[in-house]
């Protein structure tokens, strides 16, 4: 007897292919794909999926759910998005290994206005006492990315600094480390110190070392490169062709306005690729981003850690300096909405722009964030637009191209990406504007991305693969997310089981948490 039958639905099995009319059957945590007539078919539970399309559970490329998802495990903006399956330690900021309890509490706090700074169930040292932190404890599966910035620190320190001979081979060791533990390979944020500190010579030499262990390169290039266009992109690539990893460049799209500049940014990547380099990219479908506000200071200020921010900003001379130096990541200081306060005081100013913040202060904008900064212990995000709305479909509807929603869980005023990624291609991209097929838009959330991962047993609903299933209405799903509201649900995702367990029952989360942790195996 089968634990639970979808009948009735158009099966879409993640591959690419044309859907079709059928039943998939779950008997524990393996797909069958029920053939024929349902006569004689017995089950538990049986749901109707008819005018809905049955496909394999979304994978997320791109996650800053590494620390929050194990304060809030229901993890309901993404799992009610139909997503089963999540990859954690991107841009360089992964929470393992970590050979020091006091490094590990810096790092969370550097990067608690990307990743949030929670309440955590435990304390871990490894990547295998990480990830046994989410097994059979979190709504989705988490597969882990090593973070070049917790290597350099480990081996290192925080100083911005070459690294030696010996620095190099103790880095070797902590990523061998890491890869058995079931790391999927290196990501790269290289404008986040103290990973950013790494040279080009330093990401070849480990990349070359992590393809040797079968993993891949998964990077936020470095945007201040060269001429910030095209050269960002051109090391990411050298890196790739230098040290023979597979290549993948997460958010990739066009922020730079240069006319023509997003078609000239995919004839890079394609030409790689025709040239015979491995390489694959994610993008979202919104133009508003956000990561957290200390990326507008520069290196220097971190060149030691956290406390030497917190020193430099606490600082007449520094705060000086930062005044000179210091511009925002948008076109104006009003077009940077900031969020995450924790502070009862810090409340007013959830989702209003630094400008509006710096004039109810009466201060200037780069001293406003300061205070706020020192006040909040670091954990300021902000939300902007960043890409180019016109080329952002091209950069989509790629042919390597997955989706990878950079979704980040914390503050009041999130993008409405962290609401809304998955749901919104499937809404705009393929429903309303048909800029790409129903088929193909679910190889990107599905099999394209496992295949990237090296994941073999999920992304495609096929006899005895994993039970990672979303049942969706194809003509009712939607994203109503929005800057000004964008905590809202997406709606039309009516069922998303993970590991053979049903997470999202008729659009509502049962609480269930059977989510693993999935591991790299060469």
């Amino acid at each position: 007897m089968l634990d639970i039958l979808i009948a009735n639905g158009l099966i879409i099995d993640g591959t690419g292919n044309p859907g079709y009319y059928g039943a998939v059957g779950v008997q524990d945590d393996k797909v069958s794909i029920i053939r024929g007539s349902l006569e004689d078919v017995e089950a538990r539970r049986v749901i109707d999926a008819t005018d809905h399309v049955v496909c394999p559970g979304f994978i997320d490329m791109h996650s800053h759910a590494g620390l929050v998802i194990l304060s809030e495990p229901e993890h309901h903006p993404k799992v009610r998005q139909g997503i089963t399956t999540e990859l954690i330690g991107v841009d360089g900021n992964s929470y393992a290994p970590f050979r020091s309890h006091d490094d590990f509490l810096a790092f969370v706090e550097i990067n608690s206005g990307l990743d949030g700074n929670p309440p955590l169930p435990g304390q871990w040292s490894t990547v295998e006492q990480y990830l046994n932190m989410f097994d059979r404890k979190t709504a989705v599966n988490i597969a882990y990315i090593l973070g070049n910035s917790p290597v350099r620190i480990n081996a290192m320190g925080w100083e911005d600094k070459p690294a030696t001979s010996a620095d190099l081979a103790n880095m070797k060791a902590i990523i061998r480390e890491a890869m058995e533990e079931g790391a999927f390979g290196l990501s790269t944020g290289l404008e986040y110190p103290p990973g950013n500190y790494a040279d080009t010579d330093e990401l070849v030499e480990l990349s070359r070392y992590v393809a040797d262990l079968g993993g891949f390169y998964h990077t936020h290039v470095r945007y201040k490169d060269g001429d910030r266009f095209l050269d960002p992109f051109n090391e990411a690539l050298d890196i790739g062709r230098r040290s023979g990893i597979p290549v993948h460049i997460t958010h990739f799209f066009q922020s730079v306005p240069i006319r023509g500049g997003g078609r000239r940014m995919l004839q890079l990547v394609e030409d790689a690729a025709a040239e015979g380099q491995d390489v694959t990219f994610d993008s979202y479908p919104y133009i508003l981003g956000s990561t957290r506000i200390t990326i507008v200071f520069p290196d220097w200020t971190h060149d030691g850690g956290p406390a030497k921010v917190k020193e430099v900003m606490r600082s007449d001379e520094g705060r000086a300096r930062l005044r000179r130096e210091v511009t925002p990541r948008a076109p104006s200081w009003g077009d940077m909405w900031l969020t995450y306060f924790k502070q009862p005081q810090n409340h007013q100013y959830e989702g209003l722009s630094v400008a509006e913040v710096a004039t109810m202060r009466n201060q200037h904008p780069v001293d406003a964030l300061c205070d706020l900064l020192l006040e909040e212990d670091l954990q300021t995000c902000y939300v902007a637009a960043g890409s180019n709305g016109n080329t952002l479909p091209a950069f989509v509807t790629h042919p390597l191209s997955m989706v990878g929603s950079d979704a980040v869980l914390v503050g009041d005023f999130p993008s409405p990406r962290t609401y809304g990624c998955f749901p919104v291609i499937l809404a705009e991209y393929v429903r309303e504007e048909q800029q790409m097929s129903l088929p193909n838009a679910i190889r990107k959330m599905t099999s394209f991305p496992a295949q990237r991962l090296g994941i073999l047993d999920r992304g495609i609903l096929r006899d005895g693969m994993k039970a990672d299933i979303t049942v969706f209405h194809p003509k009712n799903v939607h994203a109503p997310a929005n800057r000004a509201n964008p905590k809202q649900f997406p709606i039309g995702i009516e069922y998303v089981i993970v590991n053979g367990t049903v997470v999202i029952d008729g659009g509502e989360h049962t609480g269930a948490l059977p989510g693993r942790a999935l591991k790299h195996r060469r």
